[in-house]
């Protein structure tokens, strides 16, 4: 471990298991995202700036939502208060704020909708918790709404099953419909928009960086390894976070799919038109966004011709592609229906090893002593493969087959109960870098723990905002930047191509050579 980075705002590690914080009323009232600028607002067809009129069109989009979302009414009128939420949420753990408990942030909502839309609420509102929603109430919600990752953990721990994502998500679109939207949200939607993924990366901008991968997979393999781009006729569309053009480790990971595809003889290309997996869309709670995005996934599926959609290592785009994507752009009638529409690159890759098609070295990750974690949208918002339960088994089936070490943390911080990295649900931005040091807290008590008792060295995870948020906060902790991984980095290292020119193949002839 490299010595702690920056102590200031870090908080220290509880005695494991225990992580109860001290209530510290009004900690992150200050932590506040910035607002979008009126020409993000509009390219989503919100009003570009608070409206004149919010109090009114609010409270009656509350109602709509209500009517329309019944979910999302049970929810609101079901919570008893049990307290059962109140520990589970890593922004409270983290920083103390009791309105970061799951019952609490919910109730900031709840207590509108039961001025409003309750009998008790409209004439009793003192009763039963009821308030007048306000200018100060308004931009509490913006707030608090804007410290949930939407991970969805409260939920597993709700005897209702009360999912305070759904309120958040609620909330946000409450808000952006009033004209107060989020800048890093709303900014990125209006990108993909415009150029089919967040970067706002043009056509011959992402030529020319799949180009340049291809050439270092070369420069490493000594074989050509393609990354192919708007092929038409190709079997498999790839349709992958844009992290993976050109950060670490997602790049890694995008050379460990082309390597798995290539072993594997199966044509694929990726999109320009849609080359991008991430929906923000949800985390904005906006439907409307969320068809949108997925409809460009159909139009190019459907452009290029392709037989399957496959999803890369991103944990919110897997959860929208396996619950909604049918839905949203459905169906997909013209896909070859003997494969899971769509499916996940994990479901594929392991395919391939039980099959035997691929060659794996396992001792080539022998220098990495692994953890996994579990992606939240990945763990509590969909599943994988063709077993139940298999979201959990599927990636720890594959990192064990291509690696010969590996540990897990703690039974009650992962899988169903997996901890959130603290910068999921559109909050991976740098003005809420405090909140998401904070709470990665829970995630690195865990890990720690890990590492003393077995010396783990390296996490792997496949969701595309967990490793950009890991790499940003792991030196907090003591970590190094580039002890997170993605699960393809350790298959690319595994795997062994046709032909390939490896360190061992050169020592071999070095020893031939008189």
């Amino acid at each position: 471990m490299a010595p702690l980075d920056d102590k200031k705002d870090v908080p220290m590690f509880s005695d494991y298991p225990s992580q109860i914080p001290k209530i510290e009323c009004g900690a992150s009232l200050d932590t506040n995202t910035y607002k979008a600028y009126p020409e993000h607002n509009e390219a989503l067809g919100f009003p570009g700036e608070l409206i004149d009129n919010w109090q009114e069109v609010a409270i009656a989009k509350i109602g709509e939502l209500a009517k329309k979302n019944r979910a999302f009414q049970v929810y609101l009128d079901a919570c008893v208060k049990c307290g059962a939420c109140t520990d589970k949420c890593h922004y409270f753990l983290g920083t103390g704020d009791p309105k970061n408990m799951p019952v609490a942030r919910q109730d900031l909502l709840r207590s509108v909708y039961r001025r409003y839309y309750t009998f008790a609420g409209k004439y009793f509102p003192w009763l039963v918790g009821a308030r007048d929603l306000t200018k100060e109430v308004l931009d509490e919600w913006y707030t608090y709404y804007h410290q949930c990752s939407q991970c969805r953990r409260c939920s597993v721990a709700c005897p209702y099953g009360i999912d305070t994502a759904e309120i958040s998500m609620a909330a946000r679109d409450i808000l952006d419909t009033v004209g107060v939207g989020q800048k890093y949200c709303n900014e990125i939607i209006a990108k993909l928009k415009k150029t089919g993924n967040n970067l706002g990366m043009n056509p011959k901008a992402l030529r020319a960086t799949l180009e340049d991968l291809e050439e270092d997979l070369e420069d490493e393999t000594g074989i050509a390894v393609k990354i192919p781009l708007d092929v038409k006729g190709a079997d498999v569309l790839l349709i992958t976070p844009s992290a993976d053009f050109f950060a670490e480790p997602h790049i890694e990971g995008l050379m460990g799919y082309a390597k798995v595809f290539h072993a594997s003889g199966v044509s694929w290309t990726i999109s320009s038109y849609a080359s991008e997996a991430a929906n923000f869309g949800m985390f904005i709670g906006s439907y409307e966004n969320m068809r949108e995005v997925s409809w460009r996934i159909r139009q190019a599926a459907k452009d290029l011709g392709v037989k399957r959609i496959i999803f890369g290592e991103c944990g919110h785009a897997w959860r929208v592609g396996y619950s909604f994507l049918n839905t949203l752009a459905g169906p997909f009638d013209f896909l070859d229906q003997n494969y899971p529409i769509p499916q996940h690159i994990l479901e594929f890759t392991l395919d391939e090893i039980e099959a035997g098609k691929l060659k794996i070295d396992k001792a080539r990750n022998d220098e990495f002593i692994m953890t996994y974690h579990d992606s939240c949208n990945v763990a509590r918002g969909s599943s994988m493969g063709p077993k139940e339960g298999g979201q959990f088994d599927v990636p720890r089936a594959v990192i064990k087959a291509v690696c010969n070490n590996f540990h897990e943390m703690e039974r009650d911080t992962i899988r169903e109960n997996t901890f959130c990295c603290g910068g999921g649900g559109g909050l991976l931005t740098d003005d809420l870098m405090d909140l998401r040091i904070k709470g990665a807290k829970p995630r690195m008590t865990a890990l720690q723990q890990v590492t003393q008792d077995h010396g783990v060295n390296k996490m792997a995870a496949i969701c595309a905002i967990c490793k950009t948020q890991f790499a940003k906060v792991m030196p907090k902790y003591g970590y190094e930047m580039d002890s997170i991984m993605s699960v393809h980095q350790l298959v690319a290292n595994a795997v062994i191509l046709d032909g390939q020119e490896t360190d061992e193949a050169d020592k071999a002839a070095a020893e031939e050579t008189p």
